[in-house]
């Protein structure tokens, strides 16, 4: 049995209402992020914050903080439930509109590399989780960063590439 377009189509809106739904949620609890008074971002902790600044936020969580920031983190195992997969079925829906060969290999490959973004994505939630319990960051943090990095470029190459093709138009030969 071959997905079609269409089951492809079906597949990505269901991935797009996990999404959506779970996006509200973690965008909710947002506001409760809070380390002695100052707001901190998950973001901030993915990219931007330093292993000081990371620590000294974990650190000094409240309780009340610390399990929102948990609940946070279990509720982007679910979105990452629907942005992977999501991504491949956009590559796998432009896949389906293409004749070239090569071009079904790039999208196939593409899709396939969202499961590696989202063990990237699992990687990176195990080690907050981790560091939220016992706030001590080791030589770790690299390896981190270059997980987090990895997942953004794989997720947003795939989806940019994949939603340039469905939506602008296509010259003539490039679609089937």
């Amino acid at each position: 049995m071959t997905l079609k377009y269409k089951d492809w189509q079906r597949f990505f809106l269901f991935c797009l209402g996990l999404f959506l739904g779970t996006a509200f949620c973690m965008k909710w609890m947002e506001g409760d992020f809070l380390q002695n008074g100052e707001k901190f971002t998950i973001i901030g902790l993915e990219m931007s914050y330093q292993k000081n600044e990371v620590m000294s936020i974990l650190s000094g969580l409240d309780n009340p903080v610390k399990t929102i920031l948990r609940y946070h983190l279990v509720f982007d195992f679910v979105f990452m439930a629907g942005v992977y997969p999501g991504i491949a079925a956009l590559c796998m829906m432009s896949r389906e509109k293409v004749t070239a060969y090569g071009l079904k290999m790039l999208f196939f490959g593409v899709a396939v590399l969202q499961l590696f973004a989202w063990g990237c994505d699992i990687a990176e939630n195990l080690y907050l989780l981790k560091w939220i319990s016992q706030p001590v960051i080791g030589k770790e943090f690299g390896l981190y960063h270059l997980i987090v990095a990895t997942k953004w470029i794989i997720a947003l190459a795939g989806a940019l590439l994949c939603l340039s093709f469905l939506l602008w138009p296509k010259k003539s030969g490039a679609a089937g």
